[in-house]
């Protein structure tokens, strides 16, 4: 993402340049929410060169070429650890072949092909799912030990209790399925962002429910559950996000009515 821009995702070209030299690329330009900046050995940076007809997409740089500096800004309500800091690059030297998928501005092709969009819907959405799960065993560990003195049983035996388990267990098992069925090549390519959809909406729904059972526990900052909230509301924000995954469906289900009328 670039600071004046916003995400790659809704069009335009970055202020990233890469500028073609007798040596290869130099690479100038500011990066942010750039996830695992100090844990990456390689950085797939998107920019544009100088050409008339600019080339744009993304160029792989290796973490210790020299004009790379990351400034530790991320402080973000969720996913933290993700440390998703800054990146600055000062005219960076790039071997000329590490142009690994650029194309022209006037003829754009993607970065990834159908398969790869559905595969980066699976494990984007795997991580907000494994969010759930987490949240779903702290609440269920905790319904078995909270035992109110007015009740004289755990919080576990109560009917309202068992229903909300089964309704955070219902979500999940649809999770599973979908990114199951996906993993297994049983799922169309065309389908990946609603997967990605409905994977994070169930998995912030679960985490929700959690929430609501545990009331004040489940807030408390000692609790893990106030985290895995936060961080499982991050999949809204994750590309593709709602509106854009909603939209896209619905332009094709219009556009295939009239393919059809066509013919």
């Amino acid at each position: 993402v670039e600071p004046d821009l916003g995400t790659p995702a809704r069009g335009g070209l970055p202020a990233t340049i890469a500028r073609r030299t007798a040596a290869g690329w130099r690479l100038s330009g500011r990066k942010i929410y750039s996830t695992g900046s100090h844990g990456l050995s390689w950085f797939s940076v998107w920019a544009r060169s100088t050409d008339e007809d600019p080339l744009v997409g993304a160029w792989l740089v290796h973490k210790d070429t020299p004009g790379i500096s990351i400034v530790e800004d991320w402080d973000h309500l969720g996913m933290r650890a993700t440390c998703s800091h800054e990146v600055l690059f000062d005219n960076v030297l790039v071997p000329l072949d590490h142009a690994v998928s650029v194309s022209p501005w006037s003829a754009p092709q993607p970065e990834l092909d159908s398969e790869g969009f559905l595969w980066m819907a699976v494990l984007l959405s795997a991580v907000y799912d494994g969010i759930a799960q987490a949240a779903r065993d702290w609440l269920v560990g905790w319904l078995e030990t909270r035992k109110p003195s007015n009740l004289g049983a755990a919080l576990a035996t109560l009917p309202r209790f068992q229903e909300t388990v089964g309704h955070i267990d219902t979500l999940l098992f649809a999770n599973r399925s979908l990114l199951d069925a996906a993993a297994e090549g049983h799922t169309p390519a065309s389908n990946a962002a609603q997967l990605k959809y409905l994977v994070t909406g169930n998995a912030i729904r679960a985490v929700e429910l959690a929430i609501e059972a545990s009331g004040n526990p489940g807030l408390s900052r000692h609790s893990p559950l106030q985290r895995h909230y936060r961080d499982v509301l991050c999949g809204r924000v994750h590309t593709p996000q709602n509106d854009a995954v909603l939209q896209g469906v619905g332009k094709a289900v219009f556009a295939q009515r009239q393919n059809k009328d066509k013919s």
